[in-house]
């Protein structure tokens, strides 16, 4: 098992940047795909990004394409998502998830992390 806990969301203007981080226990973190997840207020979840296990394969939500880096360091056990050009629809609660071998939008994950709040101002 792999036990994931997020940090880095806070509050931003529009416009600018936040950079959250995934952090896992353990040192099989490579053996996990790992992807970024967000619910805002009355709304269902979503994927927003995920990563391969050595992060040669990415892939976006359409609403983030652009604007968002999905990227990890196996050596440190992090996933990070680089936020830039936030918009005030970004806001929500952000969430990192594991899956032992594969990556992707539509998967089921087997492993959450707690989640941060991302909060965009205008």
């Amino acid at each position: 098992q792999v036990q994931l806990v997020e940090s880095g969301g806070g509050l931003v203007q529009a416009g600018g940047s936040l950079r959250l981080s995934c952090a896992a226990s353990g040192r099989t973190f490579s053996s996990y795909g790992v992807g970024w997840f967000r619910q805002a207020p009355g709304k269902e979840r979503e994927s927003v990004a995920a990563i391969s296990r050595f992060g040669s394969g990415t892939v976006y939500a359409d609403s983030v394409k652009g604007r968002f880096t999905i990227s990890r360091d196996n050596a440190k056990n992090t996933v990070y998502l680089q936020m830039s050009s936030l918009k005030r629809e970004d806001t929500a609660v952000y969430y990192c998830a594991a899956k032992l071998s594969v990556y992707g939008l539509d998967y089921a994950y087997d492993y959450w992390g707690q989640g941060t709040q991302v909060t965009v101002s205008s």
